[in-house]
């Protein structure tokens, strides 16, 4: 995120506050149960975007580890296209050998 960003998420977060509680106001609060009930729904409404950001954290499934994914899978199929017909047999050899290997241990 950059730094543009976080600034226009924290104006957009202040000016959403400000036109809640004059929504509130308008509706019939007073101004001391207007801001309160605005300071409750944007603080539980940081909460909850932050619980889902953890979420996505702790799971792996930012745009980051994606990335990092899909770079990891490219340079995999880069080194397989390079590999010549004879070192593509000996690894698919190899493979089958772990295999094998696999199945008896079991």
């Amino acid at each position: 995120m950059r730094r543009i960003d976080a600034i226009g998420i924290g104006l957009g977060i202040f000016i959403a506050g400000g036109a809640l509680y004059l929504g509130l106001q308008v509706a019939g609060l007073d101004s001391i149960t207007a801001g309160i009930w605005s300071q409750v729904l944007l603080v539980g409404g940081v909460v909850g975007w932050l619980l889902t950001y953890l979420f996505r954290a702790v799971s792996g499934k930012m745009t980051y580890h994606q990335q990092v994914r899909d770079y990891e899978n490219a340079v995999l199929e880069k080194r397989l296209e390079e590999l010549s017909p004879e070192e593509l047999e000996k690894l698919q050899a190899e493979i089958e050998a772990e295999k094998r290997a696999k199945e008896t241990g079991k």
